[in-house]
């Protein structure tokens, strides 16, 4: 009798429930969508998700949904592995209810993270949600606000992953904004707190969905997203890719890749800095240069493109590369950058991937709209990032290092262990120009040829300033070294560091300047 009973209940989940039956599953594949279940397959290694919780149905009596009932209520949630690695995850599902959160399925995901906290393994959850079960009411609610404080009692102890595979508004935006990294996928998955018809209503807008909160609008201008896809294979591919940098949780270090050492020259990062200071050059052919081959994924691409994030193997190693990019605004600091950067390298620090800084930054972007928009505080976020940070830290100064922003971008003075540069770093105040004007003000007015006295007094600061050996001097510069020496530099002093023991003062947490 049981047993008929289960065979019966089996039946009906794989007929009728999560994305099965014919009719729903076409609905799905008609808008370029995978179903629930099929992503699921594609995103875990074959045969590795058991699922927990197919047979759960909602509780909720009113307004017709007593009459409607699907196992599994709207969330496929279980776990599997990636790259034989053990995950948790959770996958909304559409075609039920519109994939609308219940007491019952938050319930699913709740139980989910829990054994991730409990078990020291990565969250990935799949979003394709309308939204609030609004026929529940306050428990949908409350359904939410359960899975945002398990997201912060999580973070920083297991990496937390989302995916925008559909709508995500209201309340379920915040879920996956206090997750470590969202991918979106191109013109199927859109964010908003409020849509299109209340912006309307209220600020008189006309706004479509894909304009106010695609991944477009998320990867170039709010930065909400870290990655995007063109379609929903590519983006759970990208998911595998990224799990692959990072470790289980906060107690364990990222998985390495066997590697042995060879001719660790790279005589092209000789050419790559331009003879005029002024002229730009593209700091990512620098990171590929140092970083085993094809190995860099970079993270918010589209965002604040003067300063480049993402992850790098170095040796086989898995690290954190920060660099400012001087083929965008000069590589100046400014407000989107400043904060792009500090939540990449409080990332890194989390879970113990070191940190690889390239720098060369003229100092912070100025003008009303930075003062306006709290460069100094954003600013501050940056630099609080690198101070905080125990994990192995490493700064490499290609070009230009001036003002406060050679503070910032991980300088000895803030705990970074080795700071390299190349002869043709400047480590100044200001560029040479500006200082002498300051400097020299009298002198140059007083000049029967004030341009000619400029000239001349510009080069003798550059001859006297522009260049790494009086830091080298001081100790803040371990060694100036050849571009082509620098992969070798930065494998034998990660090594050195691999084993690095450093700890904060005992506290309940920093004030970061949010």
């Amino acid at each position: 009798m049981h047993m008929d009973r289960h065979t019966i209940l089996l039946k009906k989940r794989t007929e009728s429930q999560l994305g099965g039956g014919e009719e729903r599953i076409a609905s799905q594949h008609s808008k370029g969508k995978l179903t629930a279940r099929e992503r699921l397959h594609f995103l875990l290694d074959e045969g590795s998700f058991q699922e927990i919780g197919a047979f759960v149905t909602h509780r909720s009596t009113q307004f017709g949904l007593e009459r409607q009932k699907f196992l599994g209520d709207g969330v496929i949630t279980g776990y599997g592995t990636i790259n034989q690695r053990l995950v948790y995850v959770f996958s909304q599902d559409f075609t039920v209810f519109g994939g609308s959160l219940s007491e019952a399925h938050a319930e699913k995901i709740c139980k989910i993270m829990d054994l991730a906290l409990q078990n020291g393994a990565p969250v990935i959850g799949l979003n394709d949600s309308g939204g609030a079960r609004i026929q529940e009411g306050v428990v949908s609610l409350a359904g939410y606000a359960d899975i945002f404080y398990r997201n912060t009692r999580a973070s920083g102890v297991v990496p937390q992953i989302s995916a925008i595979m559909g709508p995500c508004a209201g309340g379920a935006v915040y879920s996956p904004a206090i997750t470590d990294f969202v991918c979106m996928v191109e013109q199927t998955s859109y964010m908003f707190v409020t849509g299109p018809n209340v912006v309307k209503t209220v600020t008189h807008e006309n706004v479509t969905s894909e304009e106010l909160g695609g991944s477009s609008a998320h990867a170039v201008k709010s930065g909400v997203t870290h990655l995007t896809a063109p379609n929903e294979m590519d983006c759970l591919q990208k998911l595998r890719q990224l799990l692959g940098y990072m470790p289980q949780n906060c107690e364990e270090k990222a998985p390495g890749k066997p590697y042995d050492m060879g001719q660790e020259q790279r005589p092209g990062l000789n050419h790559l800095v331009p003879n005029n200071a002024n002229q730009p050059y593209d700091m990512r052919e620098v990171i590929d240069g140092c970083l085993d081959t094809e190995s860099f994924m970079e993270i918010h691409k589209d965002y604040a493109e003067n300063i480049v994030v993402g992850f790098g193997r170095l040796a086989g190693r898995s690290i954190g590369v920060v660099a400012n990019q001087p083929a965008y605004l000069a590589g100046v600091l400014d407000n989107n950058a400043s904060m792009k950067g500090a939540r990449f390298v409080r990332f890194c620090d989390a879970f113990n991937i070191p940190l690889l800084v390239f720098e060369d930054v003229p100092g912070f972007l100025p003008g009303t709209d930075q003062e306006w928009n709290g460069i100094i505080k954003n600013g501050a976020k940056l630099l609080y990032a690198f101070c905080e940070a125990t994990v192995p830290r490493i700064t490499v100064i290609t070009r230009k290092a001036y003002g406060g922003a050679y503070d910032v971008m991980n300088s000895k003075h803030i705990g970074a262990d080795l700071n390299f540069a190349w002869p043709t770093a400047e480590i100044a105040v200001m560029g040479a120009k500006g200082a002498a004007e300051i400097i020299f003000r009298a002198e140059i007015k007083n000049a029967s040829d004030p341009a000619a006295k400029l000239a001349e007094l510009e080069a003798a600061y550059n001859e006297e300033f522009a260049h790494p050996y009086k830091a080298a001097e001081r100790g803040y510069i371990d060694e100036v070294i050849l571009p082509e020496e620098t992969r070798e530099k930065l494998i034998r002093g990660f090594a050195m560091l691999e084993n690095k023991v450093d700890s904060l003062p005992r506290k309940k947490h920093g004030n970061i300047p949010l």
